[in-house]
């Protein structure tokens, strides 16, 4: 039995808590160690770390989920199984992305956190509102419904792997494994190989770069609270309190689906997936738990292999829910502060153009924020607005993580289960 030190979920969330520790004893806004502009100078310095382990990360995920991908297909040698999974999981996904929207959107109209919000913190936001709207949203090109159709085809696909275009990179994947599958097996066998070793390169990076997580994640933990403090949660209280009611609801609904399709226990399958679930909150990143999820699918939720490497890196792409409810509960937040009505059909717009924003996200921190200020553009709440929740944005960033990659594990179960009965 391994000593619990050993444990790379105990080094983790001992790391979070020196961390925070550590960041509040600092913080000009905790016990006021540090001056302000003293920690404006140190924070990036603590970051320097996770930021170091956030980028070996992005290094290699493209090369990570094009690989997982294809093998996944390419495992069963048989072009049915693409064919049985894709008619399952891409409704799947679509359905639990529409709930967790719908979740979203209830619980801030059900909560008002726009009502609680001082006027003093939007004033401040108004009076900055230039430079916010400068830095923060870039101009959005109209596109015609037919051309975003055409560009989901990778036509340039290194300037999409330089973009890290993670949707191309997925597309790819699904006509190389499905050109695979259906070419001869004796003529694929090289290349067969030479996808298992480019796999096999990004696993032993990233297993030398999972040797730093707990290092990593001190300095991402401490550097938030170096820079945030409590204030500013305070402050946002009702706010980050409906996102994470929505985010808890949404878990609920997937331990009822594990529960009712999966025909497993949902502390079980809690106690199974606590690593990665740890992992992805300290990070925010679901491209950082990649490997480590599709270990505890195969090992731990006993996922058949092609599942799980087909599944798992394809929902840190397309399957989004904790961010598409945060995006709908910010929205609506956000609309209640500038007083900008929300009709049902503004609404309803709001819930599809998020879930299709969701789609293709790419799985690295922060980049909800940027989804999130496209979709405001569209129902005519101030950019700057953006910077009224930004504070807190990456403290929620880590609880939205947890709950995408407990989505995709969610759906690994569900799709190994539907899998083997229609084999029955």
């Amino acid at each position: 039995m391994k000593k619990l030190y050993t444990e790379l979920w105990f080094q983790v969330m001992t790391a979070m808590v020196l961390g925070l520790i550590v960041g509040l004893v600092l913080s000009p806004f905790g016990l006021g160690l540090l001056s302000e502009a003293s920690a404006e100078h140190v924070a990036p310095w603590i970051a320097m770390p996770g930021n170091l382990f956030l980028a070996l990360i992005k290094m290699v995920v493209i090369p990570l989920v094009l690989s997982s991908i294809i093998l996944g297909i390419t495992s069963s040698e048989d072009i049915n199984f693409l064919k049985k999974v894709s008619m399952r999981i891409f409704p799947y996904f679509i359905a639990t992305t529409m709930l967790a929207t719908s979740i979203g959107a209830g619980t801030a109209l059900l909560i008002q956190p726009g009502q609680y919000i001082d006027s003093a913190l939007i004033a401040d936001v108004m009076e900055n509102s230039s430079e916010a709207d400068a830095t923060v949203v870039e101009p959005v090109v109209e596109q015609h419904l037919t051309d975003r159709l055409i560009d989901l085809i990778p036509t340039n696909y290194i300037k999409s792997a330089l973009d890290q275009d993670m949707l191309a990179t997925v597309i790819l994947a699904l006509f190389i494994g499905m050109a695979m599958v259906a070419v001869a097996p004796a003529r694929m066998k090289p290349m067969f190989e030479f996808i298992t070793a480019v796999q096999d390169i990004s696993m032993k990076i990233i297993e030398w770069t999972m040797k730093m997580a707990p290092v990593a994640v001190f300095a991402l933990i401490c550097n938030i609270t170096l820079r945030v403090g409590i204030g500013a949660i305070v402050g946002m209280a009702a706010y980050m309190g409906s996102v994470v009611i929505g985010l808890l609801l949404l878990l609920l609904l997937y331990l009822l689906i594990v529960w009712a399709l999966g025909k497993k226990s949902p502390l079980a399958f809690l106690k199974q997936i606590g690593g990665v679930q740890l992992l992805a909150f300290s990070t925010s990143s679901s491209a950082a738990t990649i490997p480590l999820a599709m270990t505890t699918a195969e090992q731990r939720l006993k996922v058949d292999g092609p599942i799980a490497r087909f599944i798992i890196p394809l929902g840190a792409t397309i399957n989004m829910d904790g961010t598409a409810l945060y995006q709908v509960c910010a929205t609506v937040f956000l609309s209640q502060v500038y007083g900008v009505e929300m009709g049902l059909t503004t609404l309803v717009a709001v819930i599809i153009t998020t879930v299709g924003a969701s789609i293709g996200t790419p799985s690295t921190p922060g980049v909800g924020i940027v989804i999130l200020a496209t979709i405001l553009q569209g129902i005519g709440v101030p950019a700057s607005g953006i910077a009224l929740i930004i504070g807190v944005d990456r403290i929620l960033d880590m609880t939205r993580t947890t709950v995408n990659v407990t989505g995709d594990l969610t759906a690994s179960v569900v799709m190994n289960r539907l899998l083997k009965d229609v084999a029955k």
